[in-house]
């Protein structure tokens, strides 16, 4: 509840891009949303009064299970107080995840015991992206725009050969198995073709279930979807898990119920450039990416694996700093990043790196995101001070929520869609130099070859 008004949606995203994701859809539908970048306080829901959704932008995906309870229990706690009638967990459209890290059945568990509900929706399906869950198993695109070829996730070209949550297994109930002791079950497809009475019937029939997974296919599954999520959060707030998707679902109910108005539209936000990009993505859509742009004129600095390292850090730092400022007076856009690809030798070399340091294995890829985020977000913090840089694009889910998190932004709204999941935004701060700020945050598997170029023109995609 903000005000007298009772909040449609409160989320919380895994990781930044996802969290962005959500704000995107949602806004899209014609929800008025902000995307804070920690919990909120009273004081900061207190300057939106006519906000009918909010997320929370968080890391948990890149966590181990014990700082996940850490990190989930006060989040879920804050938003359980406000008395949403949907509280979303929101996950990676391929659903990275591991029994050690960015564990979905921890997180499921956790929020099963603070909204005191015993079976928890799971809804993977985002084909706004190119994700489908037919039978249970999880099938993606290449790339979330264009037309990429549909793998099942255990095959897919990236997330299968992923460094630290590799898809090992399309069916998503055996991959959840593997992190969680709650029992599972699914209303397939054949059920969710027949409608909103029969969906709402199976969940009845399935009231011993612990988690329900939902099979989707395509918009009119999405809106049958979200009809059965309303008619079950009727009574008390409604806890689940999944993509954007889940936004979407409710967003088309709430729609033909004449809850929001519909689809809102914006202007091209047009070239504000020279801009940044900063990556801290392995993935080989971002690495084509970097490729395209440096043959498009951006300048490129690859930063060095040894950044990670304490003893030299605040040099490296320095040194990409100054480098960047030259770039941008001389009128160049910079790429910086952190690998090209999965078969980058500094992703092997930071692991080293942290291991000489003593960080177990488990934790090294916590370690990895927070101290590659801390740096870029340390660099794009220097460069704001020293040039008229107004706009950077983060690439990256993991690093991506460290960084954004050094920049001491309150919240984030969506000012123009660019490609799907990956909107423009504006930021909201207390700091001048920090509000007003145009930022992008794509995942590893956003975006067409030439998306930096689009970006710097703020061209929809």
């Amino acid at each position: 509840m903000i005000g007298d008004k009772k909040l449609l949606l409160a989320y919380y995203g895994d990781d930044f891009t996802g969290s962005t994701d959500a704000l995107e859809f949602l806004t899209l539908a014609g929800i008025k949303t902000v995307l804070f970048l920690k919990k909120p306080l009273q004081k900061d829901l207190d300057k939106f009064p006519d906000i009918q959704a909010i997320g929370v932008a968080g890391k948990s995906r890149s966590m181990s299970p014990k700082a996940m309870e850490n990190e989930l229990v006060p989040v879920f706690k804050t938003l359980k107080k406000l008395a949403p009638k949907h509280v979303h967990y929101k996950v990676c459209s391929t659903f990275d995840s591991a029994p050690h890290v960015g564990n979905m059945g921890k997180a499921i568990e956790i929020g099963s015991s603070i909204f005191q509900q015993k079976m928890v929706f799971v809804s993977p399906s985002a084909p706004h992206l190119g994700r489908y869950c037919i039978f249970g198993n999880l099938f993606a695109k290449m790339g979330t725009s264009g037309d990429g070829e549909i793998y099942r996730v255990d095959r897919h070209p990236s997330m299968s050969k992923h460094p630290v949550t590799p898809a090992l297994e399309g069916d998503l109930r055996i991959h959840l198995a593997k992190q969680t002791s709650k029992s599972m079950g699914l209303v397939n497809l054949t059920k969710i073709e027949e409608g909103k009475a029969a969906v709402v019937s199976e969940v009845k029939n399935n009231q011993d279930t612990e988690i329900l997974f939902f099979d989707g296919f395509n918009k009119e599954h999405l809106e049958t979807i979200g009809s059965v999520f309303n008619e079950f959060s009727k009574e008390k707030t409604l806890f689940s898990v999944g993509s954007s998707g889940i936004a979407m679902a409710l967003g088309l109910d709430w729609k033909k119920q004449g809850i929001i108005e519909g689809k809102k539209q914006f202007d091209a936000c047009g070239d504000n450039g020279p801009i940044l990009v900063l990556s801290g993505s392995c993935s080989p859509v971002t690495k084509g990416q970097i490729e395209f742009a440096v043959d498009s004129g951006f300048e490129e600095i690859a930063l060095s694996s040894e950044a990670v390292s304490k003893s030299v850090q605040n040099k490296i730092i320095e040194d990409t700093v100054e480098k960047i400022e030259t770039h941008f007076n001389n009128g160049k856009s910079i790429v910086l990043h952190t690998s090209k690809g999965p078969g980058d030798p500094r992703i092997l070399e930071t692991e080293s790196i942290f291991k000489q340091q003593g960080i177990a294995s488990d934790d090294i890829q916590n370690a990895c995101s927070s101290t590659y985020g801390y740096i870029l977000g340390q660099i794009a913090k220097q460069v704001l001070e020293r040039t008229t840089l107004r706009r950077i694009l983060f690439a990256g889910g993991d690093t991506s929520s460290y960084a954004a998190s050094e920049l001491n932004i309150t919240a984030l709204q969506m000012i123009a869609p660019l490609a799907p999941g990956a909107p423009l935004c504006k930021t909201i701060s207390d700091i001048d130099l920090i509000n007003g700020l145009e930022l992008n945050f794509k995942g590893g598997q956003v975006g067409t070859k030439d998306y930096f170029i689009k970006v710097l023109k703020g061209e929809k995609l």
